[in-house]
């Protein structure tokens, strides 16, 4: 699986200095509306790792291009933000404060299901208010030219149509696209051809755009507002211009019904990778490894990493638990079988030498394990995890004792 280091049409424009960041009247367009001149782009993406992550890899690949990139951001930078020198204008400071984003987040890893959905949808409403009101001046000041915009920011396309500009979409989780032959993204299901699968698919979906109602009520009284058009569904809020998914074709179930925009183009990753995390190598016993993550969001639930170390400790291998900020390592020190438990580790380093991953269906990380022929167990927590854990290879029902995940294998 290759990963994403280099950015073809329509983001492919030619600098004319790369020091010269200038806003100023395109005197050329190629075909899709986009200047061949130097430009300022603006990126708005949820603030959390795994779409932040990709977003830097792509603004890397667009200053190595001679661009200017600037993050528009609710709550405080990430580190490899800053650490990567890119400018970055804080929004929603009086609607959205960071020490409210923060508790968000927090709540976040502990709940699941659909529970864990709403709430994202709900955090979705506050940032979407943010956004809509802070982000306009903020991207017309700083001089902006064009946005590249998460998918997972539906605003973000109404604020590029109130200040002329172009925009597209980026989709770091699994992509949103609705067909009737294709499950929703929130739920584990495999296609099916019956008609009573295909009316569960619909139901589904529609009953996703109906949560969806209030981000989308906020974005419609903004477009009125400033004289644009209605919307009616979230696939509107996407870019015509290029709609770029970080999934790898093969990886996704098919498709019949996309877009001319949309694009495949697999991980986007630095290319030189990301500041690698500190490590205890001197712990590894050379027995196989069990990589265990949970990822950065939903990794709040102690007993989960319990059942896992219970799990596993009757096997001959070394378990090594990353809690991805979630919890302190120390909580867990007693568990089952003595595995390495580290706040962060080196993830792709750790995946080359596992033998398996046992994961919460994140995107970043299953895709990570497969690049590395890792196989997975997935335990999906919440929001596109099921249908993330549905499109691995060698996918197989099984309950965990949880009673929440569906992984693809015996839980124990």
């Amino acid at each position: 699986m290759r990963s994403f280091e280099r950015v073809d049409s329509p983001l492919e424009l030619r600098p004319r200095s790369r020091k010269a960041f200038i806003w100023e009247r395109p005197v050329q367009k190629n075909s899709r509306g986009i200047s061949n001149t130097m430009h300022h782009f603006g990126v708005l993406s949820p603030n959390v790792p795994g779409h932040i992550h990709p977003m830097v890899a792509l603004a890397d690949a667009l200053r190595s291009r001679g661009h200017r990139v600037t993050f528009f951001l609710i709550g405080d930078p990430l580190r490899v933000i800053r650490g990567a020198d890119f400018e970055v204008i804080g929004l929603g400071q009086t609607i959205f404060p960071p020490e409210d984003y923060r508790q968000t987040l927090r709540k976040l890893g502990a709940i699941s299901g659909r529970t864990g959905l709403k709430h994202t949808i709900a955090s979705g409403v506050r940032g979407a208010e943010a956004i809509l009101s802070d982000a306009p001046a903020a991207v017309r000041q700083a001089g902006v030219t064009a946005l590249v915009v998460d998918q997972a920011t539906p605003a973000g396309g109404s604020v590029a149509e109130r200040l002329g500009l172009p925009f597209v979409t980026i989709r770091n989780a699994l992509m949103l696209n609705t067909e009737p032959a294709v499950p929703p993204f929130f739920r584990p299901w495999l296609p099916r051809t019956e008609w009573w699968a295909r009316a569960c698919n619909r139901i589904n979906h529609a009953a996703f755009e109906r949560l969806m109602k209030p981000i989308m009520d906020q974005i419609n009284s903004f477009r009125r507002a400033h004289v644009l058009s209605s919307l009616r569904r979230l696939a509107e809020t996407w870019s015509q211009i290029a709609q770029i998914s970080l999934e790898p074709a093969a990886f996704e179930f098919s498709r019949r019904e996309l877009p001319p925009a949309f694009h495949f183009v697999g991980p986007l990753r630095l290319p030189g990778g990301y500041p690698p995390a500190p490590f205890p190598y001197e712990q590894l016993d050379g027995r196989p490894i069990l990589y265990v993550s949970m990822g950065t969001l939903q990794n709040r639930v102690p007993t989960l990493y319990r059942r896992i170390a219970e799990s596993c400790a009757v096997l001959d291998a070394q378990l090594v638990i990353t809690l991805g900020g979630g919890l302190e390592p120390g909580t867990l020190a007693d568990l089952p079988g003595r595995p390495v438990v580290v706040s962060y580790a080196p993830q792709l380093e750790l995946l080359s030498r596992s033998t398996l991953a046992i994961s919460h269906a994140g995107l970043n990380t299953v895709l990570e394990a497969l690049s590395e022929s890792v196989p997975i167990v997935a335990i999906p927590v919440t929001n596109d995890q099921p249908g993330v854990a549905a499109r691995t290879p060698g996918w197989a029902r099984e309950r965990c004792s949880s009673g929440m995940a569906w992984t693809t294998g015996d839980c124990a």
